[in-house]
């Protein structure tokens, strides 16, 4: 791998990703919340990834995370090697763009960069579009789940509640945390939970970028989740809190864990826990 794609933070603007984009290191994915945004164009060299192929898909709980034989089906199409710096983003503020990078993490893969704003801070800041369709080279990865700790389970979260030091961040929208809305046999939220909706991380005016770092971090701070925490975030199928996930990581959480059955497994559940307000 060359030393210039190393050298690509966590949290990449467009102006440091157009210098790259002949870099043969680099994996650009979009994974849109549209499938057409894609076509209606990219970041050049861009491959486009269906959302639905981060979750399993199948039985009571389709939000987990994919099967290993999924996985390694998945990244041998996108042609994922050990050596690649994977760079992802989307057309939504970065709720599938960080279920991706969730996903890497969780397979060991830590090469990896969230475009800050995804598409529409890139189209703003004027960088060059394509609609070609770019196929990538298949490889042959084998995934394997080396970081399962990146996750966590509805039992972990049921019998740490109250614990000193733990948390969880429900990233759902406030009407759904109070229990006002929703799909599942039972509406609220995990006891305990502090609520920040995904979306008041993105600066709508500034092309759907995380907002100022020292503005989250006091947000947080005053619910009560701070840095040196072990923090869980959900909300119904772990894809708005994705996001979350990456803002934990970028704003130096490091024991943020993704529950990947959300409110879909707990609010279904009759052995799970719920408050309301």
């Amino acid at each position: 791998m060359s030393s210039e794609a190393n050298l690509l933070p966590l949290i990449v603007e467009p102006e440091q990703l157009v210098e790259h984009l002949d870099d043969p290191s680099l994996l650009i994915i979009d994974v849109p919340m549209r499938a057409e945004s894609h076509a209606e164009g990219h970041v050049p060299g861009a491959i486009f990834l269906d959302k639905g192929r981060l979750m399993r898909g199948e039985g009571e709980v389709p939000s987990q995370e994919p099967s290993v034989e999924q996985l390694s089906a998945l990244f041998s199409e996108l042609g994922l090697t050990r050596d690649v710096h994977v760079v992802a983003y989307d057309d939504e503020g970065g709720g599938w763009a960080g279920r991706l990078l969730w996903t890497l993490e969780l397979i060991g893969h830590t090469r990896y960069s969230y475009l800050n704003g995804g598409i529409h801070a890139w189209r703003a800041s004027n960088q060059p579009v394509s609609t070609e369709a770019h196929s990538p080279t298949p490889s042959d990865y084998q995934a394997e789940i080396l970081a399962p700790e990146v996750l966590i389970e509805y039992d972990e979260i049921a019998e740490r509640l109250g614990e000193k030091g733990f948390a969880v961040w429900d990233a759902r929208s406030p009407a759904e945390y109070r229990g006002e809305k929703g799909q599942n046999k039972h509406l609220g939220h995990i006891p305990g939970a502090v609520n920040l909706e995904w979306t008041q991380a993105m600066d709508p005016d500034h092309g759907l970028r995380l907002r100022d770092y020292a503005e989250l971090i006091t947000e947080l701070e005053a619910l009560g989740l701070t840095p040196d925490m072990e923090v869980a975030t959900h909300c119904q199928s772990h894809h708005r809190s994705g996001l979350t996930w990456l803002v934990g990581k970028a704003l130096g959480f490091e024991k943020i864990r993704g529950y990947a059955g959300s409110w879909k497994e707990w609010g279904n559940r009759d052995d799970t826990p719920i408050e309301k307000p």
